[in-house]
């Protein structure tokens, strides 16, 4: 993945590295209850588990308030499969039960994508 240092942020932000479409992208966004009690540690945890699953394309993720995780997979049935890892799963409970005040998931196909860069 390029790194683009971008204006006003104090560290690199790395866009998610995807071929040309269609792929699917899972969209993730959330707004969280106060204290860590371990997400932060969950959240890494994810990341790195989703990496390694078939049809991983990559993640983008902003929090300022409002959380914005955008995973990428080859296809739906990708994205499918990783809703249903174990661990995966667990994560997402603990999220309803002790990390999101709520969240919304939306899948989507993505059939164009361009960008540019400074």
């Amino acid at each position: 993945m390029a790194e683009h240092a971008l204006v006003g942020l104090d560290q690199p932000v790395d866009f998610a590295d995807t071929p040309q479409p269609p792929y699917t992208a899972v969209i993730f966004t959330s707004v969280r209850t106060d204290g860590d009690a371990g997400y932060g540690a969950m959240s890494d945890a994810m990341v790195e588990l989703a990496a390694q699953q078939p049809g991983y394309l990559g993640i983008e993720s902003a929090r300022d308030g409002l959380g914005i995780t955008v995973a990428y997979f080859h296809d739906e049935a990708s994205a499918r499969a990783w809703k249903n890892v174990a661990e995966h799963r667990e994560a997402q409970r603990l999220g309803r039960e002790k990390w999101y005040a709520g969240y919304r998931l939306r899948i989507a196909t993505v059939t164009r994508a361009y960008g540019w860069d400074r």
